[in-house]
């Protein structure tokens, strides 16, 4: 088998058209080969900055593996990390591009041996997958008006809708939306008296609301500092946080082992870190109690696996980070299937949109806080056609001249790519010299 094309897709989720720019554009990678069976990845920038930088790098590593048999994954990952030279540099663009690749490829190897990706894995250690609910200072639900919750009250009411879906677990964001005083609001220490006590109040009425068994979990989204993340986690200790997720900056260890000494809270991170190296120096510190790598974003299922094994190795529990498009919450419900160190799965808010969730074929969502691994083979989740058909497709094959003046636009106005997806065999009409 060999890889004979591949396609680098925006998808107009959430938007108002394929090519243009909102606040969430999932970008997706089919790999094709010569038997007729494609893979389906994801670099995890749908959110954020990075996307157009994404799918570049896709299609530049795309080039370097054109021809090679997709059923060596850890060849074509090596291939991509030693001899691009950014591989080995890392960072967010390159290691989302690998990530896709990557993913796809296991989808391939899955399909072609009639296996789910868990099974490529190791097989089955879990299946019935506790689920908490993501980001409910967002509020929760698939039809929400109001976005950003700001009264305790709220945050209250939230955690109950939640829990009458079946979660036991949310997380929250306290700081990220300012309260209704008016007053500044600033969310690097030292921290101002009334920020400190709206974080406060909105944690302590979702406690109140849902009990002693409820597990929360609080977001920072790294935009504390190190001083600001100790004076919270130090007002919250007595709520009893399940574990405190980036609290500062993700990519310094020094940040984390302060915090860690000030704190009693259980520390998670990993959205932002990447590859084994990257993930190595907060492990020998051991300043990870929960591991959060992110498979669209960290180096792909393949490298996911080798920083769940190293999680193991030193006590750490493992909460893969999902926020994407159905693609990558597929992708993680697999190796969470087989991981021992399984600790609980990110359902985001995100994932209950509804557009979102047209965009694949399967709309796996729990069942009482409780995700069952979906049994297909590969990743058991691919677009629908009518999806595909909206999207901007970018293809890199064989003898095609890359680069070449306006490669760049849409592939359906300049003849790059006509997708056949019903086959899912590669693509029709790219223009091959």
């Amino acid at each position: 088998m060999k890889i004979t094309s591949i396609d680098a897709l925006q998808l107009p989720s959430g938007n108002k058209g394929a090519t243009t720019r909102g606040a969430w554009s999932p970008v997706l990678v089919r790999v094709n080969t010569d038997e007729g069976i494609c893979g389906w990845g994801e670099a995890g920038l749908a959110y954020g900055k990075g996307w157009r930088a994404g799918r570049g790098m896709i299609q530049d590593f795309a080039e370097q593996i054109i021809g090679m048999n997709p059923m060596n994954t850890e060849e074509v990952w090596e291939t991509i990390f030693r001899k691009t030279f950014w591989g080995m540099g890392g960072g967010t663009v390159v290691s989302a591009a690998m990530s896709a690749i990557d993913i796809a490829l296991l989808d391939i190897k899955g399909k072609a041996l009639g296996v789910p990706i868990y099974q490529l894995l190791g097989g089955k250690t879990n299946d019935n997958l506790r689920t908490y609910a993501s980001q409910v200072q967002f509020n929760w639900g698939s039809d929400i008006t109001k976005q950003e919750l700001v009264e305790p009250e709220e945050y209250a009411d939230v955690t109950l809708r939640a829990m009458e879906e079946g979660y036991d677990c949310v997380k929250v964001d306290p700081i990220i939306v300012p309260d209704s005083s008016g007053k500044s609001w600033n969310i690097r220490g030292p921290l101002q008296n009334h920020v400190i006590k709206t974080v406060y109040d909105r944690v302590a009425a979702m406690r109140e609301a849902g009990g002693e068994d409820l597990d929360i979990i609080i977001e920072m989204h790294s935009n504390t500092d190190t001083m600001a993340a100790i004076q919270i986690a130090q007002v919250l200790e007595p709520l009893r946080i399940f574990y405190y997720e980036e609290p500062a900056h993700p990519l310094n260890v020094e940040n984390f082992t302060e915090i860690k000494k000030k704190t009693s809270i259980p520390i998670a991170s990993g959205e932002r870190i990447y590859t084994r190296q990257g993930f190595r120096q907060f492990f020998e510190k051991r300043l990870l109690d929960v591991a959060q790598p992110d498979l669209c974003l960290c180096g792909g299922l393949s490298e996911a696996k080798k920083i769940c094994d190293m999680a193991w190795l030193y006590d750490s529990n493992v909460q893969i980070h999902v926020c994407g498009s159905p693609i990558s919450k597929a992708a993680a419900l697999q190796i969470e299937a087989a991981i021992p160190n399984f600790l609980i799965h990110e359902h985001h808010q995100r994932a209950l949109n509804p557009v979102n969730r047209s965009t694949c074929k399967y709309d796996y969502q729990p069942e009482n806080g409780t995700y069952k691994v979906p049994e297909l083979p590969g990743l058991g989740q691919e677009p629908t056609e009518d999806c595909i058909a909206k999207a901007d497709i970018l293809t890199v094959a064989a003898g095609m001249k890359y680069m070449k003046k306006n490669f760049l636009h849409n592939s359906r106005e300049v003849g790059y790519g006509k997708c056949n997806i019903k086959s899912g065999s590669g693509c029709e009409g790219s223009q091959n010299v």
